[in-house]
């Protein structure tokens, strides 16, 4: 099994298709089929199946993704020697950092490092295991209840986070309408309980794409809505919006730095997160 053939494989499902590795790698097309014709030779399993213009991996293929991913990383780290953060890095983040944490940290990033070729996206907490273990992301910064926690994955609280119950300020709320950020959010329980602690008569809930959205449709007086302090924390300052702490005995989410346990922590890596770790201390 070649070092080649499974960086192909790699390439083929991260560029989407077989056209676009061939580019990546600049390979022709002809050679990037070769290579996962001899690749499925070898292991006796077909690895994609061929739906029309669009390949999709077979369950034996997605297997044999996860042990390249680790193999190419394996790799690349008997033969370094160079200390220098260098390469890419591939960031996942909860959209509700990406709003005010995480500008600050990318910039003095890529003042200190220019030779990393950073890249972000947007994750949802759901699919950050899948993300990592596919090697999708290299870390991540995601929201989470507080006792949150997966098996093979790192995780390391940052910071506990205070919640604010938000309405508007000016124009008579509908107490009785609350607004979520989407049905997996990792906080929905954590409001779900606070409402219920309040005994307050919910008549119906909306659910939106992200915490710009829900602070706007607050400000207008659409419902109210439970959200991380330091994602309205301008607001409530500027009194645009009213926020009412949540006691801290009750449940929180918390933001946590995560990455794959089998991970080789690469020079790139290691100085992102000491970088986001002594950001975190002064997190309000």
């Amino acid at each position: 099994m070649e070092l080649r053939h499974l960086i192909t494989l790699k390439t083929i499902v991260e560029r989407g298709g077989f056209k676009k590795a061939a580019e990546h790698l600049g390979y022709a097309q002809s050679s990037v089929t070769t290579h996962i014709q001899e690749l499925e030779e070898e292991v006796g399993k077909p690895l994609f199946d061929r739906l029309g213009k669009k390949v999709v991996l077979t369950h034996y293929g997605e297997r044999l993704l996860s042990y390249a991913v680790k193999i190419i990383e394996l790799h690349a780290q008997a033969l370094s020697t160079d200390e220098e953060p260098i390469g890419d890095l591939i960031i996942g983040i909860s959209e509700s950092l990406t709003i005010s944490r995480v500008p600050s940290i990318l910039l003095e990033y890529k003042k200190s490092y220019p030779k990393v070729n950073l890249s972000l996206k947007s994750i949802e907490n759901y699919n950050v295991a899948s993300k990592l273990q596919n090697g999708d992301i290299d870390l991540a910064l995601v929201l989470e209840k507080e006792d949150w926690s997966i098996p093979e994955i790192y995780s390391e609280k940052l910071k506990r986070e205070k919640m604010v119950l938000i309405s508007p300020l000016e124009k008579e709320e509908d107490t009785r309408t609350v607004l979520y950020t989407e049905r997996l959010c990792s906080y929905r329980s954590v409001f779900d309980e606070y409402l219920r602690y309040k005994q307050m008569d919910v008549k119906e809930s909306l659910d939106f794409q992200s915490i710009e959205a829900i602070k706007q449709c607050v400000r207008s007086g659409l419902g109210i809505s439970i959200v991380p302090y330091f994602s309205v924390k301008e607001e409530i300052e500027s009194n645009k919006l009213k926020g009412e702490e949540v006691e801290a005995e009750h449940p929180a989410i918390a933001t946590f730095l995560t990455y794959h346990k089998d991970k080789w922590l690469s020079p790139s890596m290691k100085s992102m997160i000491s970088l986001i770790r002594n950001h975190a201390k002064n997190w309000v």
